[in-house]
């Protein structure tokens, strides 16, 4: 019998991150305390770029974009914010949206699947993904929920299950 698999990556489906920055920018243009501020909130390049007068108002645009990402199911463990910078007379922050799991997390996980998971799963880095391979299916069910109680920094989902 053929080995049963399953793939841990971290992706991002890039057209709900652009739904919720829409819907965060038809908010902030609607909203009576981002009147007269500048406020705004738009991609710049592969970043997302929020700006506003003050450094309340553009945190203030950041919490609006974050109850966006949440709404629509992605995790805020993606979202990587900067902190408010001075820039002219406006403040700023520049966001990123993490993807792919990168080398020494994936090793952090596979080292978590090896040590503390059932015996017989073999856990395989394979670029920026994480291929999870065993004889037994409810092994890997077990190596998901293994996975899934232990708070990565970093946003993980479970693909390609066979």
């Amino acid at each position: 019998m053929a080995d049963s698999s399953f793939d841990i990556v971290s992706k991002v489906e890039r057209q709900e991150v652009d739904n919720a920055l829409n819907q965060a920018a038809k908010e902030i243009s609607q909203r009576y305390d981002f009147k007269n501020v500048g406020a705004s909130i738009d991609w710049s390049g592969e970043k997302i770029l929020m700006q506003a007068s003050s450094e309340e108002r553009v945190k203030a645009i950041l919490d609006v974009f974050q109850s966006k990402l949440v709404k629509r199911g992605i995790s805020l463990k993606a979202l990587d914010a900067g902190e408010p910078q001075l820039s002219g007379k406006e403040y700023k922050i520049f966001a990123s949206i993490q993807e792919g799991i990168s080398q020494e997390n994936a090793k952090k996980v596979a080292k978590l699947i090896r040590d503390e998971g059932p015996k017989g799963v073999k856990a395989q880095v394979q670029g920026e993904e994480l291929r999870v391979t065993s004889k037994s299916r409810d092994d890997l069910q077990a190596v998901q929920r293994l996975v899934k109680e232990k708070d990565f920094d970093f946003a993980l989902q479970f693909v390609n299950y066979r």
